[in-house]
């Protein structure tokens, strides 16, 4: 059942339709402006104008009386004026409508890449679930504008550390860093969309990053003695193979800790990790030291080198352990990830170059990429065995007398 009549708030107010029908009231102003009345008492305002070269097509514009009479007018003649110049409001909303939300967006980024190509991928779920989902999970990706996405950057900038106080009293800000990781993260994201097909641009593109100070800090040689020693005290064996293993083939914490025998070359005295950080497999050089640390823990069935009753079926930290470590050493300031930089320092130190530590440390350059790709394994090991040997020197402790 239709009806043309002139739109006033009495006339909408009052209209009724019997059950189990539609009343269809037209506006005499507002040519293809309708007010749909259900038998419930809905009443929504609607254009509905054949569109240019096709069928009829309907589009909703809101219920009454949250819209107003003079807001549907409004709306009404901005969609007649689109549809008049040859666009189609209704399937840019039926579009819109089955566009995907970040949350989906970044769900399919998860499944579909990160779990394949990034060992952080757990990492990125938990930054997603505590920094993004609140604020961007909801709205569908195109809606996102760099002005959004500024603002959580800038905001995480600025976020205190929970419980944590500068000397002056004042709380203690989140690094810059963890900012840059989020736009990295919402970048990536956008960025797999692009490359989906799922989303047309990336509005994180742009975005000015915090600066952040590279760390420099690694064992210096007056600390050597004290490390090494509370490293023999270490009653966890563990814990203390762990780390030196860390410390003397610079590997990443994550693949130490997921170390496996079924990669571990004890003739070439090489191990072969499949997959690092940057993406690509990574053959570490074995020193003697190492090697001796191997075979000694070699009588356990597990095929993980550190073993334990994990989920992941190894071993998962050992930041107490590093705790202990470090307290007894008295050493201060010191992080699990610095053994890294110490290789490196401390091969720099007996004349390595630039290249061999690149590629003793994984190191991805885009101007050393094809020189590591054609170093052989003899310069990187001797650097590695001469960084080894001042470290033991260094330290006036030989941990590995048998």
């Amino acid at each position: 059942m239709s009806k043309k009549i002139n739109f006033t708030k009495s006339v909408i107010e009052n209209a009724t339709s019997p059950k189990n029908t539609r009343l269809v009231l037209h506006d005499t102003k507002i040519v293809g402006l309708q007010c749909r009345v259900g038998s419930t008492g809905v009443k929504t305002f609607c254009v509905f104008k054949r569109i240019r070269g096709g069928a009829p097509e309907r589009i909703t514009l809101g219920r009454f009386p949250d819209l107003t009479i003079e807001n549907a007018r409004r709306m009404a003649l901005i969609i007649s004026s689109e549809i008049a110049s040859g666009a189609n409001p209704a399937q840019v909303k039926r579009a819109h409508k089955a566009e995907m939300t970040f949350k989906e967006l970044f769900e399919d980024y998860l499944e579909k890449h990160a779990k394949f190509k990034s060992r952080t991928w757990e990492k990125d779920l938990g930054r997603f679930k505590y920094y993004l989902e609140k604020p961007l999970g909801k709205k569908r990706h195109s809606q996102i504008t760099k002005s959004d996405i500024a603002a959580i950057h800038n905001g995480i900038s600025r976020e205190p550390v929970r419980g944590k106080k500068c000397i002056d009293g004042k709380p203690k800000l989140k690094s810059g860093s963890t900012a840059n990781r989020i736009l990295d993260l919402i970048s990536a994201v956008f960025g797999w969309g692009i490359q989906s097909d799922l989303c047309q641009h990336n509005p994180a593109k742009g975005i000015k990053r915090n600066p952040t100070r590279s760390r420099e800090r690694f064992l210096q040689k007056d600390e050597l003695p004290a490390f090494f020693k509370s490293l023999g005290e270490e009653t966890n064996l563990s814990v203390r193979d762990y780390v030196l293993i860390s410390l003397l083939t610079g590997a990443r914490q994550a693949n130490v800790l997921a170390m496996r025998w079924d990669e571990i070359s004890f003739e070439r005295k090489e191990w072969r990790i499949p997959r690092t950080k940057n993406g690509d497999p990574q053959t570490v050089v074995l020193v003697d030291e190492v090697i001796k640390i191997l075979k000694a823990r070699k009588g356990h069935a597990s095929r993980y080198v550190f073993p334990s009753k994990s989920k992941s079926g190894h071993l998962s930290d050992a930041k107490k352990g590093w705790a202990r470590i470090i307290k007894r050493a008295h050493i201060v300031d010191l992080r699990m990830h610095d053994l890294r930089r110490t290789l490196g320092s401390w091969q720099a130190r007996t004349g390595a170059s630039l290249i061999i530590i690149g590629k003793s440390l994984n190191h991805k350059s885009l101007t050393a990429t094809q020189v590591y790709a054609r170093l052989d394994s003899d310069p990187v090991r001797e650097s590695v065995q001469k960084a080894t040997s001042a470290i033991l020197e260094a330290a006036q402790l030989d941990l590995f007398n048998e």
